[in-house]
């Protein structure tokens, strides 16, 4: 049990996936994460003034759950290369952990998901923008050819939406998935560095 007081926006956040798990996206109030943290529903709402906002948090930081590693991948010294590749294996080992493990949590989140479209544009931005900073890495150090970096990290980050979009989830348990995602890495690695 939570006193008012003692309340932080973490805890209300970490309730509420606790409560969409449990009851779904369709049946999940605020009541029920008040209820299940031993406090009122107006303290909830101190922190997150509707239900809307609440949902839209919780999505935000399941989103973002990936983010930091992937950030660091992004920031790290070493060649582009290495760097661009691990950066997509990072990311597909993501969400398919997310999808893998809990399925019935990812649904969750997908139906989530398809209420926020601001907040998944940001997040697909952020991650374009980090595939943009190691391609920018690669062709000033010659590693990649000159282009222009933007469409180039979106490009990137569409070739391969077969491994982190969540309309392909059911085909990433495929014995098969690793070896295609390598394939297709080949392809684009070639792209990049052809000069």
């Amino acid at each position: 049990m939570t006193t008012d007081s003692a309340l932080t926006p973490e805890q209300i956040l970490s309730a509420t996936e606790e409560v969409l798990r449990r009851f779904g996206p369709a049946k999940a109030t605020v009541v029920d994460v008040a209820r299940s943290l031993g406090v009122s529903h107006t303290s909830v709402y101190r922190f997150f003034p509707s239900k809307a906002a609440l949902r839209e948090a919780v999505t935000q930081r399941w989103l973002d759950q990936a983010h930091h590693e992937l950030q660091s991948i992004a920031t790290e010294p070493g060649p582009a290369a290495d760097r661009l590749h691990r950066w997509l294996v990072t990311l597909f080992a993501a969400k398919r952990k997310k999808a893998l493990d809990d399925p019935q949590l990812f649904a969750t989140y997908m139906a989530l998901v398809a209420e926020t479209s601001t907040t998944v544009e940001a997040h697909v931005g952020t991650m374009v923008a980090q595939i943009g900073q190691i391609v920018r890495d690669g062709v000033r150090a010659g590693e990649f050819g000159p282009t222009d970096v933007a469409s180039t990290a979106r490009a990137v980050f569409e070739a391969t939406a077969h491994f982190h979009d969540p309309a392909h989830a059911g085909e990433w348990s495929d014995p098969s998935a690793q070896d295609r995602f390598e394939a297709l890495w080949k392809l684009i690695l070639g792209g990049l560095t052809i000069r």
